[in-house]
């Protein structure tokens, strides 16, 4: 009786430890985000990090995607058949994880992805059963590029893309709510997020500037109030108006000048003509010596006309002797 009832408590045990067992393992599947069966698995933005270990195939999709909704069922056997080759199947909804969209870069839907131990390469081949099988089972992966270093998903600034992807999301679902519930019309939820645009980066800015300021403090040399800045903007206009009297006055002294040498040049002028004019009368004086000059021997001439030998001679050497020279 005695050693039935330790075989009893012994059984008891045996099943506890049993059923704990199950409980943990259910739970560690269940945090995993693994499905027992080849059953297809959903990721979100909580537990994606799972397909960087072992090989995954991962679909984008979204509930309006029409072709989305065509590729569905042939995703789900093909999730059933790809345990045997030890394949994960997982899909992912962009809709309600707008950040991996983001993350992964998904311009266009349904979108496929094969990662391997951290290595992402996007599957570009037919969307039929067997051609999905054959891709994993053949490894014809190995002939595809995997993505560059600065588009891998995990890397941080592709996570600062997905923030960015999930904040327009969330803006997206605001709007919505906006003139969905609150009968806000079109034109005032966009006057709105326009407003608050304007404060946002006028706060962003400013925090710029206060953080490149303490990075790079100016120097004291550059340091200056707004009194003294004044000051010195006061110095500077009234040196530039100094400048322009100065500038005048020089410009005043060029013109008196200008009209002293315009007032002695008439002057010159007439001193010229007047010394023309002397010029002409003693030419014109000489001219009449030269005549009366020449009247005399024709006088002379005729009052003694029959002279003869040398004195005719003599009178005319005279008459030249008394003739002016035009030199004089």
């Amino acid at each position: 009786m005695h050693c039935k009832s330790h075989f009893v408590a012994a059984s008891c045990a045996a099943l506890l430890l049993l059923a704990a067992a199950a409980q943990s393992a259910d739970a560690a599947t269940a945090q995993s985000g693994l499905q027992p069966g080849g059953k297809l698995i959903e990721l979100d933005e909580d537990n994606w990090h799972l397909m960087l270990q072992g090989e995954w195939m991962i679909e984008f999709f979204a509930p309006w995607c029409p072709a989305c909704k065509n590729l569905a069922p042939t995703w789900e056997r093909f999730a059933r058949v790809a345990k045997d080759v030890k394949v994960q199947v997982a899909k992912i909804d962009v809709t309600t994880s707008p950040s991996l969209s983001g993350r992964f870069f998904v311009t266009a839907l349904p979108t496929i992805y094969h990662v391997k131990d951290g290595e992402f390469r996007q599957y570009r081949g037919a969307r039929d059963g067997d051609a999905l099988l054959y891709f994993v089972k053949k490894q014809q992966w190995q002939s595809i590029e995997p993505l560059s270093a600065w588009k891998k998903p995990d890397t941080i600034h592709m996570s600062v893309l997905s923030y960015f992807f999930k904040l327009s999301h969330t803006l997206k679902d605001f709007n919505g709510r906006l003139q969905e519930e609150y009968g806000l019309p079109t034109w005032g939820s966009y006057a709105l997020f326009a407003i608050a645009t304007i404060f946002v980066g006028a706060a962003l800015g400013l925090l710029l500037v206060c953080l490149v300021d303490f990075v790079y403090p100016p120097k004291k040399s550059q340091r200056q109030s707004f009194s003294e800045s004044q000051d010195n903007l006061a110095e500077g206009v009234e040196d530039l108006a100094t400048e322009d009297i100065e500038d005048d006055g020089e410009a005043e002294e060029n013109e008196d000048e200008q009209r002293e040498s315009d007032e002695e040049e008439p002057q010159d002028d007439d001193d010229d003509e007047e010394e023309e004019e002397d010029s002409e009368e003693q030419a014109g004086d000489l001219a009449s010596q030269e005549k009366e000059a020449d009247s005399e021997p024709e006088k002379a001439e005729k009052l003694e006309p029959k002279q003869a030998g040398d004195s005719a001679p003599e009178k005319t050497e005279q008459v030249r002797k008394r003739k002016p020279r035009k030199g004089d």
